[in-house]
């Protein structure tokens, strides 16, 4: 899986997985996940992010640093989940 499909599921796991009030369309590929501006998540919302990650998609994350930028948008998200495939 990859490309916009990946994307799409990506969102979905999100929505579910963190319980986010909007529909998986309404979020952007770009949009920043954690912090002011973006879709607002804190630290509790990365842990369970991660876990939902590693269970839909079988990615590991396990450098604090690299988690960061992983973590910073759907489309890193998706660009490291397509590179570890």
């Amino acid at each position: 899986m990859q490309g916009d499909e990946l994307r799409q599921k990506i969102k979905e796991m999100m929505v579910d997985e963190l319980m986010l009030e909007q529909a998986p369309s309404d979020i952007s590929d770009t949009i920043p996940i954690f912090g002011g501006g973006g879709l607002g998540l804190d630290s509790v919302d990365a842990l369970q992010l991660v876990v939902g990650l590693e269970k839909h998609f079988g990615l590991k994350i396990g450098n604090p640093d690299s988690a960061k930028a992983i973590l910073e948008n759907v489309e890193s998200i998706a660009r490291e989940i397509e590179k570890s495939a």
